[in-house]
């Protein structure tokens, strides 16, 4: 087994320890040792899962091999975590519930980093960059192509033939049609059903969804 901690204390960090503990039902895999987070006054205090180990600065300075999931729930965070942990001693591996459906693993090309959550579909052909988070229940179409550090909240649908580009939050429901392109930057509401090819950097509310300007 090797360590394994959550940057991320919060109620999604916890849900993915509960994630790391399914896991090792099934084959035991993992030693989780508990969390760091951004909170300083975290430290030294304990949540139910595990003790709050410190924050960036001290998992920079962990001196032995570690493994390291990112639970943040924006695409923001996650990235900005990355790149401030400068420790060559830790590792992000890919996080994938027991439950989770594959219709051709073979054919699925993930980077590090991902999480992916209960009852996820994964049809085939399927990209995925670094540090993506499916957070349950979200089925993920043929040909579908996603970059790095997007966010899908439960029950989010990607169709068969997406591109979806960086830093991307999907809202609780959020729906993107057969060969559309999502860019960069791009929130899309709950509930919310993407019907064409969106702009970088807005907000998409409704069904079919606009553009909301802010």
């Amino acid at each position: 087994m090797k360590d394994i901690a959550i940057y991320g204390a919060g109620g999604y960090g916890r849900e993915v320890a509960c994630l790391l503990k399914l896991i090792n039902e099934k084959e035991p895999l993992w030693r989780f040792i508990g969390f760091f987070d951004d909170d300083p006054s975290l430290l030294g205090s304990q949540n139910v899962y595990g003790p709050i180990l410190g924050g960036m600065e001290e998992l920079n300075r962990w001196d032995s091999d570690l493994s390291l999931v990112i639970a943040i729930g924006s695409a923001d965070g996650i990235r900005s975590i990355v790149q401030r942990v400068t420790n060559d001693r830790i590792d992000y591996p890919n996080i994938v519930a027991p439950s989770v459906v594959f219709l051709d693993r073979d054919s699925v090309k993930m980077g590090r980093g991902n999480i992916v959550g209960t009852n996820c579909f994964v049809s085939c052909n399927v990209e995925m960059g670094d540090f993506n988070i499916f957070n349950g229940y979200v089925p993920i179409g043929h040909d579908v192509k996603i970059g790095s550090c997007n966010v899908f909240m439960p029950s989010s649908h990607i169709s068969g033939g997406v591109v979806i580009g960086d830093n991307n939050f999907m809202g609780l429901q959020a729906v993107v049609l057969q060969y559309l392109k999502i860019g960069n930057n791009t929130r899309i509401g709950a509930n919310s059903v993407i019907m064409r090819k969106t702009k970088d950097g807005y907000l998409y509310i409704g069904n079919p969804a606009k553009r909301v300007e802010l």
